[in-house]
């Protein structure tokens, strides 16, 4: 699916994310298909290769499901487990959630397991992850580490304005100390608690 194919009917928020959200899954899946090695290390520490592919595809499978209104335990009922070809399940769950963050409304409410939010706001914690996660895919596999540069833009404003509880959700290790000047890639990683310097 390309940028051009996002309803115009929507405003300008809610374009620019949805677009985001593709180039994230394009960036990702480019990632997914370097593999060669499923239990590689990955920069977050507790996964593999596979693990860590498997947890970005396993949130994508939520995704339909709680736009559709469904609460966590419902949608859980609803999930199955991934077959091994994780490159075919990406591209599987990477479009039935994309096409459900097509036809959802924007402001509509979407119940996650602590919290009701807005679907905008959930898509922008969605593509955050996707973001994030390519980085960690293409570290562990040797592939390209230059995200998108309009994607680590909006990241940015995303994760910036929590930067003091990110750390506290226990979801991110500490940040690592940049210099101010340095690219935004690499002060985004380092709020996540991702060391960008070449291994």
């Amino acid at each position: 699916m390309s940028d051009s194919t996002i309803s115009t009917g929507l405003d300008q928020e809610a374009r620019t994310w949805l677009r985001l959200q593709q180039r994230a899954h394009r960036e990702f899946a480019a990632r997914v298909a370097a593999v060669t090695d499923w239990d590689a290390a990955t920069p977050d520490t507790e996964w593999n290769v596979r693990d860590l592919v498997s947890h970005v595809i396993e949130e994508q499978q939520w995704v339909p499901w709680l736009l559709d209104g469904l609460s966590t335990g419902h949608a859980r009922s609803r999930l199955r487990s991934l077959e091994d070809d994780l490159l075919a399940e990406w591209r599987r769950y990477s479009l039935a959630a994309t096409t459900a963050w097509r036809d959802a409304s924007p402001e509509a409410r979407v119940q996650l397991a602590s919290d009701s939010v807005t679907v905008i706001d959930y898509l922008k914690e969605q593509v955050s992850d996707v973001t994030i996660h390519t980085w960690d895919l293409a570290r562990a596999v040797g592939a390209d580490e230059q995200i998108d540069l309009e994607l680590v833009e909006a990241v940015w404003t995303v994760f910036e304005p929590q930067k003091d509880a990110l750390e506290a959700s226990g979801l991110f290790a500490s940040p690592v100390p940049v210099q101010e000047d340095a690219p935004l890639q690499t002060r985004l990683l380092a709020l996540t608690g991702r060391d960008a310097r070449p291994v």
